[in-house]
């Protein structure tokens, strides 16, 4: 039988098992003797064995529980981050053997994690120096292009097929630092130096960013929420996040639309919400539009590259934020993101 492989389980049967036999023997022998008050002695026979069975029983499920509960700390040590948790299997049993089968697994785990770590810095790296690569020649093209201008003004085909080559020449520009930037936010290789900011003024500052597109493509951006409110990020990155989301609404809206910018802080979180009145997200989309380089089959934006969205969602995530997404096509599109207000213990 498999169950008495665990010595300890062995023990525990045989214990009960000798108890018995030794019960069974007095209660023969007063018997067979005819001792005066043998019923009173077997009867006190019987008690001392369930007492010497049930504290067997005592100790050996008080031992498997520390057993247990030394298992479920090693468990949570591990979730806690501590990868060099494991559970103590060195006896024999089907308890044993599933620890055992546990800590394989947690082998398993480590060796994936360390893998994905290493790949994500190798891609880091890769891009990191393609980028670099690139900036050279983006450079000396750009320079190209500026001489082409210069020297083409009376010449309308060629001023004009030169203006869209720097059109180009930009969004490569923009898709290279786009690449670096998602690379280390991925690999963590990115420290967000956190300090306490006003929110109205980055909120400011977004709005006087794209004060000249909105006034161009006559939109409206509209600033709503407390002057007062103080959020622990780091200024630089958040202003990243928000203003690829704003420009996603601009990208997204039509003339005479309206853009909303909305903050205000509850009693454990700070919430900003961004939302528009423009052509909205397609069903179909709402769960792929964080992803990198989707792009939608229902959208009319040809410009975009699909980074936008999920360097905002890792800028958010990597200041222990969370981003949502409410749309219907027509109506317009709601972001939503919350940020956990720290407590002092």
């Amino acid at each position: 039988m498999k169950i008495l492989a665990n010595k300890k389980i062995k023990l525990l049967f045989f214990r009960a098992l000798w108890s018995i036999l030794a019960f069974t023997l007095i209660s023969v022998v007063f018997l067979s003797l005819n001792v005066k008050n043998a019923a009173l002695y077997i009867l006190i026979s019987s008690l001392c064995m369930g007492m010497l069975l049930l504290a067997a029983m005592y100790f050996y499920f008080k031992e498997q529980n520390n057993i247990m509960e030394n298992a479920i700390m090693q468990i949570k040590e591990y979730i806690s981050g501590n990868q060099n948790a494991r559970i103590e299997c060195d006896d024999e049993g089907e308890l044993n053997r599933l620890f055992h089968e546990i800590n394989a697994l947690v082998s398993i785990l480590n060796a994936q994690a360390e893998n994905e770590g290493s790949a994500k810095i190798f891609l880091k790296d890769t891009i990191s120096n393609i980028s670099h690569q690139l900036k050279t020649p983006l450079a000396a093209l750009n320079i190209y292009n500026g001489i082409i201008q210069d020297e083409a003004k009376d010449i309308p085909t060629v001023n004009e097929f030169a203006a869209l080559s720097e059109q180009e020449l930009e969004r490569i520009e923009v898709l290279v630092q786009n690449l670096l930037k998602i690379t280390k936010l991925d690999a963590g290789a990115i420290v967000m130096e956190k300090t306490k900011e006003n929110v109205s003024d980055m909120m400011t500052r977004i709005q006087k960013h794209f004060l000249y597109r909105a006034e161009q493509e006559e939109k409206e951006l509209i600033l709503t929420g407390d002057d007062s409110v103080l959020l622990l990020c780091d200024r630089g990155w958040l202003l990243e996040a928000i203003s690829n989301i704003v420009k996603n609404a601009f990208d997204h809206t039509e003339k005479g639309n309206t853009i909303f910018i909305e903050w205000r802080q509850f009693a454990s979180i700070i919430q900003i919400v961004i939302r528009d009145n423009g052509s909205g997200i397609h069903p179909a989309d709402l769960y792929h539009i964080f992803k990198k380089f989707y792009r939608s089959r229902f959208s009319k934006d040809t410009q975009g590259m699909g980074l936008g969205l999920p360097i905002a969602k890792s800028i958010i995530e990597s200041h222990n934020g969370t981003i949502e997404v409410d749309s219907q096509p027509g109506t317009g599109t709601t972001f939503t993101i919350n940020f956990l207000i720290p407590t002092k213990l």
